[in-house]
């Protein structure tokens, strides 16, 4: 399934849960609010990198079992030329689109898969007291295609584990894009965001347009 399809049935699963939910939002199956609305949601607290380690987030495991990693599965997701696939789930012949940076490239190994909330964030903003097996699914999660994207992979080395008060896509036009997959992965995942991040997001969200952002809760 495309990206574009993925999208579409990740917010008509999240609207549907909605119209289904229990009364009380602590233990909604969903959310859904206009974007500047689900920013104003998000719940500041003091970030903490104490303890942090990438290994506590075991990922690009192969969770069915078809040989296909989960840095394979998005390519495979997220191709604009479907590549061909061989043995082990090696790809090639394949072409991918870095929205990031408005670039395309052909070789698999010009593109990463980006955590959208790097893992280092997710720590500081509450993963820190998680479950490994909960961080497992986290650093792997291809239910909500917002959370895991590929692009450029310089463009994402230069990233880092930086939030949207301290970097953005250079391309203007993913801008908004960015911030709405943003908060939509920390309120997928409960997570927490710091003052600053809190205040660009604000800032951000006033010029894009106030689309809706639904999400199925991860627990």
């Amino acid at each position: 399934m495309n990206r574009t399809l993925r999208v579409a049935a990740t917010t008509l699963a999240a609207t549907l849960a909605a119209t289904v939910g229990l009364a009380n939002p602590a233990w909604a199956a969903s959310y859904s609010a206009p974007l500047r609305t689900a920013v104003a949601a998000l719940t500041v607290a003091t970030e903490v990198r104490t303890g942090y380690s990438r290994g506590l987030f075991p990922h690009w495991i192969d969770a069915d079992g078809d040989k296909c990693n989960t840095r394979n599965e998005v390519l495979l997701a997220e191709a604009v030329t479907a590549p061909t696939i061989t043995g082990s789930c090696t790809l090639s012949g394949g072409r991918w689109y870095s929205y990031y940076d408005h670039a395309y490239w052909t070789a698999t190994g010009d593109v990463d898969i980006d955590h959208m909330v790097p893992l280092a964030e997710a720590w500081d903003s509450g993963a820190r007291n998680w479950s490994t097996s909960r961080r497992q699914a986290y650093a792997n999660d291809l239910d909500d295609p917002r959370s895991l994207v590929a692009v450029t992979d310089n463009v994402n080395q230069s990233k880092g584990d930086k939030d949207p008060a301290t970097w953005m896509p250079s391309y203007s036009s993913a801008r908004c894009r960015y911030v709405n997959e943003w908060v939509a992965t920390k309120t997928r995942w409960r997570l927490t965001v710091d003052t600053a991040e809190k205040d660009a997001l604000t800032s951000l969200a006033s010029s894009c347009t106030n689309v809706t952002i639904s999400v199925t809760y991860a627990y």
